[in-house]
């Protein structure tokens, strides 16, 4: 049976659909690259041989990151992490374009990724920006607020690295850049979402005042497979594709 939702397993989604381009494949696992993302993605119901393909991908004694429906690792794989998250999705937001808000390109990754490190909106990595649109609101020429878009399964996209300096909290730059984030979004015909840790309940309450409403809870778990991951009896090696280029795998 398939998916009933895209956002079900939305980072597969994303890598099998409008973010084909940067998928690392090996077998049904997907990952984006090191630089972009941190999230990796297993098919909805999977075998012992496409865990063993996601380790593959992570690589030796690297940890996997993975959200969705699907997030219990075999036998023998350590939980460093896990977390529930909540998928909210546009129920009516007060989506509008900002006169302040400035469209962000690689130039300013530099601030972006400074500004990320000082509030932790969540992975923001050298790469990131080329997922999507992302806006960004200066004062005195400071990069000071940021929002943009990073997961796109087909006809949704998700409003991710929401952030403001410290100086600026309180004033509603968040927002303004959610709502222009989200016009966006809505003018290329896709409906935006955003995922919240479930503890981060300040956060909830405000998007939910802005119009989100919940979709589902996802778990969000990092998960490291054993240092030899077996294959199962009888499989064969599975492909690996990168950047478009299939090569044979051992």
């Amino acid at each position: 049976m398939g998916r009933s939702h895209p956002l079900d397993n939305s980072v597969h989604s994303a890598l099998a659909g409008p973010h084909a381009h940067f998928a690392r494949r090996r077998g049904n696992a997907l990952r984006y690259p090191s630089d972009v993302s941190p999230f990796m993605a297993l098919p909805d119901s999977p075998d012992d041989a496409d865990w063993a393909d996601v380790a593959a991908l992570a690589g030796p004694g690297r940890g996997v990151l993975l959200t969705g429906l699907t997030v219990e690792p075999p036998d023998g794989w350590e939980i460093v992490t896990r977390g529930a998250v909540l998928q909210l999705v546009d129920a009516g937001i007060a989506a509008a374009p900002d006169g302040e808000a400035v469209r962000l390109t690689q130039a300013d990754v530099p601030e972006m990724l400074a500004l990320a490190e000082r509030t932790k909106p969540g992975p923001f990595l050298p790469r990131t920006i080329e997922m999507g649109t992302y806006l960004g609101i200066r004062h005195g020429g400071r990069l000071v607020a940021m929002a943009g878009e990073r997961l796109r399964p087909p006809g949704w996209t998700e409003i991710s690295g929401v952030c403001t300096d410290a100086d600026w909290r309180g004033q509603g730059l968040g927002t303004r850049l959610v709502l222009a984030v989200a016009a966006g979004i809505r003018k290329r015909g896709e409906t935006p979402f955003l995922h919240v840790v479930a503890s981060n309940t300040n956060a909830v309450r405000l998007y939910e005042s802005l119009g989100f409403r919940l979709h589902r809870t996802a778990t969000l778990v990092l998960t490291r497979p054993p240092a030899e991951v077996p294959i199962s009896p009888g499989s064969t090696p599975r492909p690996t594709v990168r950047d478009g280029r299939r090569s044979s795998t051992g």
